[in-house]
């Protein structure tokens, strides 16, 4: 602030030369600023945890996570399944397909929870809690971090883990990791320097946001510098021998496109952590690869592997009707899912020159028949979804109001008109009863016809170039026979106005390659949810990288969308944040480059009875390879029985 005795010296130069006294002042502001920044930067925060806005659920003292049952046996085996192929167990390569769970053998700074893929315990949502580092400071600008680590740490071969792997990893993820991370990374993230053996400080950007700093550096996998430098791996490259990890599961096996074993490490070094209690319970994780899911469903049907999350509605509604269900062997549970369901829906290609068009966009989407989808191919299980935070507080409802309206407003001209005024944009609704709802077709062939699309004398539509409107949409063939009817029904619509459009089935490996190199029209994928501000938003809905981020596959480039999210990140209350991400979720609707499909609100779980869960699940997660367990006496029955291995 100025002072009393600043104020009179501007005083004292206003009755020799005025506009000195103004520029006096400036300079006197200017400094108070600064002092007051350096005043923030000066107190350190010292912590167990971290969150952004500073509360924390568990204390230092916790004992375990609130929802996991700490007295849970450990022991047993749980199987799952994976589609199509693998040749890697490399996670962090664009090159090759990496094998399923290849990510879980590592550790962070600030754990990483299987669960969730981050670090926030399953209960609480923006929260990180030591598990490599015990404790961390930071200034309260939030310019540098400095975490202390575990010295008992150690990777699965027995070396500690040290702050130089720390440094190493952070440099390796610079120059051999995904581009969009390492030039978000980097423009953040100043440096990182072991300061001892155990002791790691990372500084940052001052003219960035404060958001996602000290949690990304947190949350960054650690891997053991020597094997690196002794093998010449690269992180960039598809390989089937991966650098060991220091988690409590290392790779136990692998059988190329058959078969991964991870099994439980006895001597995990973080057993007595209160970060691991009632976590971690079986002693192997054994994943099971199949062609397609017909496949893949007869082998849990058979008993090759136990627990199952399904998503196929129809095997949901009609295909557990089998012996081991009839007898109780196959056990099916509902579970509830409050986390924001996957934005997935029919992504469109913004590269492609047709489809740039808003007009096109729209005409395309209303040829996709939710009711006529759900009630005929999917037993009618799913709802519509709108948005892209769907059923939370955050979803963006009618017209803006409030600090939604006023942020929206405070962002000039790149945002429309009639984004201040009209309703939030949702899904169309069409007839139940037919395929083709004349209406929407009538609409859609309309805005294709505005469009400059018109329809030529063989029904197909050309525009004033004579080019034809063409749409190539690929599945993988390892997809379901749900989803390829979804597809083909779709594609049937299209066809009908007009649009040269067709679907093809490609085998895994070149779907994976195809979906890198955004070799499509259209593509059946997904974005992510979000719940809180973070620099992640950018490389999802950002224009920067919006050429090349795997995590925008439409390629959305937007400025409205960008001044957004910038201005989230600035935001310093709850409030203020959740505002600004209600405007975001306005903002995406209103690009329009996703026909929205559907959602459930529940987990559809079946599985072998022989595992347990807490009867009470965290929000934020389902858990099975998290905190579910076997139950010895009942794995042993089934076995005893023959219906089981």
């Amino acid at each position: 602030m100025i002072d009393d005795r600043n104020r009179a010296q501007v005083r004292a130069i206003a009755k020799v030369h005025p506009i000195g006294a103004i520029a006096a002042f400036l300079m006197l502001s200017l400094a108070a600023l600064a002092a007051s920044v350096a005043m923030a930067e000066d107190k350190t925060i010292h912590s167990h945890g971290y969150s952004y806005f500073g509360d924390l659920t568990y204390p230092a003292d916790y004992t375990h996570f609130n929802y996991v049952n700490p007295d849970a046996p450990k022991g047993g085996e749980i199987s799952l399944h994976a589609p199509g192929t693998f040749d890697s167990m490399n996670p962090y390569s664009r090159k090759g397909r990496a094998g399923r769970y290849s990510w879980m053998v590592y550790e962070s700074l600030m754990g990483e929870m299987p669960s969730t893929g981050g670090g926030a315990p399953s209960d609480a949502y923006g929260e990180m809690y030591g598990l490599l580092a015990e404790s961390l400071e930071y200034d309260e600008g939030k310019t540098w971090v400095i975490f202390h680590m575990r010295p008992e740490a150690k990777f699965a071969d027995g070396t500690p883990v040290t702050a130089h792997d720390v440094v190493f990893s952070h440099n390796l993820f610079l120059d051999q990791g995904l581009k969009s991370y390492a030039d978000a990374v980097r423009k953040r993230v100043l440096s990182a320097e072991a300061l001892d053996d155990h002791t790691v400080k990372f500084t940052f950007a001052k003219d960035v946001a404060r958001r996602s700093l000290i949690d990304q550096v947190g949350s960054t996998p650690v891997f053991p510098k020597t094997w690196y430098e002794e093998t010449g791996a690269r992180l960039d490259e598809s390989r089937l021998d991966a650098a060991i990890g220091s988690g409590p599961y290392q790779v136990y096996g692998v059988d190329v496109n058959r078969r991964i074993v991870y099994a439980r490490n006895p001597d995990y070094w973080g057993w007595h952590l209160p970060i691991n209690q009632g976590r971690h319970n079986f002693d192997m994780i054994r994943i099971e690869y199949f062609s397609d899911d017909s496949a893949a469903f007869e082998a849990f049907k058979a008993g090759e592997y136990t627990f199952r999350a399904e998503s196929n509605s129809k095997k949901w509604a009609t295909g557990y009707d089998f012996p081991a269900k009839q007898n109780g062997d196959v056990r099916l549970e509902e579970l509830p899912d409050g986390t924001p369901p996957l934005p997935n829906g029919i992504v469109f290609n913004l590269a492609r020159e047709p489809l740039k068009d808003v007009r096109v966009r729209r005409a395309l989407t209303l040829a996709y028949n939710f009711e006529w989808t759900n009630e005929s191919l999917q037993f009618g299980l799913f709802s519509q979804r709108n948005s892209f935070v769907q059923d939370s507080p955050l979803e963006a409802k009618g017209v803006p109001q409030g600090a939604e309206l006023e942020l929206l407003k405070s962002l000039g001209d790149v945002v429309p008109p009639e984004m201040l005024s009209d309703e939030a944009v949702i899904a169309h609704t069409s007839k139940a009863n037919r395929l083709n709802d004349r209406k929407n077709l009538r609409k859609a062939m309309k805005l294709l016809d505005e469009a400059g699309w018109k329809v030529g004398d063989d029904g197909l539509r050309r525009n004033d170039k004579g080019e034809t409107l063409s749409i190539e949409f690929p599945i993988a063939s390892s997809g379901s026979a749900t989803l390829s009817a979804v597809v083909e029904s779709y594609i049937g619509n299209l066809q009908k106005m007009g649009v040269d459009a067709m679907y093809e089935k490609v085998d895994p490996s070149q779907f994976t390659l195809r979906n890198r190199e955004r070799d499509y029209d259209l593509v059946f994928d997904r974005y992510r949810p979000f719940l809180e501000a973070g620099t992640g938003l950018m490389q999802m809905y950002g224009s920067e990288e919006a050429a090349f981020s795997l995590f925008n596959p439409a390629g959305l480039a937007s400025p409205m969308v960008d001044a957004i999210i910038k201005a989230s990140l600035e935001t310093d209350t709850r409030e203020a944040q959740d505002a600004a991400l209600m405007a975001l979720d306005r903002a995406l609707r209103y690009e329009r480059f996703m026909v929205p499909t559907w959602y459930n609100d529940s987990y559809w779980v079946a599985y072998w009875d022989m595992f347990e869960h807490p009867e009470e699940l965290p929000r934020y997660a389902l858990g099975v390879l998290d905190f579910w367990w076997v139950n010895a006496d009942k794995a042993a029955a089934l076995k005893a029985s023959g219906a089981l291995r």
